[in-house]
């Protein structure tokens, strides 16, 4: 056992630190949410994670992303997300893969990475369809982060399916996509049911001036790094659970 995971051993034994060590997990989108799901994996343990994000840290992403300090301003998100993590567990088995996963190249890319479980972390609800289908017909277990913007009541904060949400405009547009897809939506999300503060009028953003304008969401620092450690924790709970039948 190494020394780091001495108290995480107390709670799930060698048996489940072996287990944790020999999975392979995918995070897609390396935001506020997805950099919290990062790090709580592993520091838990996880073995081996492929880390997929098109995007640069930029200055706003200061108030709530631990992929942004000063020094990483400008560098690619799996890049910079990757170094933190290989600092936390310098034998992780990382992939830090810079760019998109679209309809034309999920299919390969998940048949290929062989993942244990799948964490949608994007903010874009077409690419998180394209995610979430491709996952259910291959028969890969995923979750999915919802909307944390906006939201300031961590109260509100909760682990449920996708066909139980409400007070979520993007819960609601992935419902519509994953339905005219023909995927389920028994599946499991984070998701605040807080009653969301308005946005600021749609805009282009600065670091993607070719992109379509979108209403800009306030965040505050605890908000997505809350879903984002919910996420990995169900997930961890999940596979620990699950590891009984799919070892035996």
């Amino acid at each position: 056992m190494s020394h780091a995971q001495e108290r995480t051993e107390i709670l799930i034994g060698e048996d489940g630190l072996e287990h944790l060590t020999n999975l392979h997990l995918l995070v897609v989108g390396l935001g506020g949410v997805g950099g919290a799901v990062c790090e709580a994996l592993v520091r838990a343990g996880i073995g081996r994670i492929t880390l997929v994000d098109h995007d640069k840290v930029g200055l706003s992403n200061m108030n709530r992303q631990l992929v942004c300090t000063h020094s990483n301003i400008g560098k690619d998100k799996s890049t910079a997300m990757g170094e933190r993590l290989m600092d936390i567990n310098p034998e992780l088995q990382l992939n830090a893969h810079v760019g998109f996963l679209s309809y034309e190249n999920m299919d390969s890319f998940l048949v290929e990475g062989c993942f244990d479980y799948v964490l949608d972390c994007i903010d874009s609800v077409a690419c998180k369809a394209v995610l979430i289908t491709s996952c259910q017909h291959l028969d890969i277990p995923v979750a999915s982060s919802l909307g944390a913007g906006g939201r300031l009541d961590v109260t509100k904060a909760e682990i449920t399916r996708l066909d139980k949400t409400y007070n979520c405009g993007l819960a609601t547009n992935l419902r519509r996509k994953l339905r005219r897809a023909g995927a389920s939506l028994d599946y499991p999300v984070v998701f605040s049911g807080e009653y969301p503060i308005k946005p600021l009028p749609q805009e282009v953003l600065d670091n993607n001036p070719t992109a379509l304008p979108r209403a800009v969401n306030g965040t505050i620092s605890y908000m997505p790094n809350l879903f984002g450690f919910m996420l990995a924790g169900y997930v961890i709970q999940h596979l620990l659970q699950s590891r009984g039948t799919k070892d035996g």
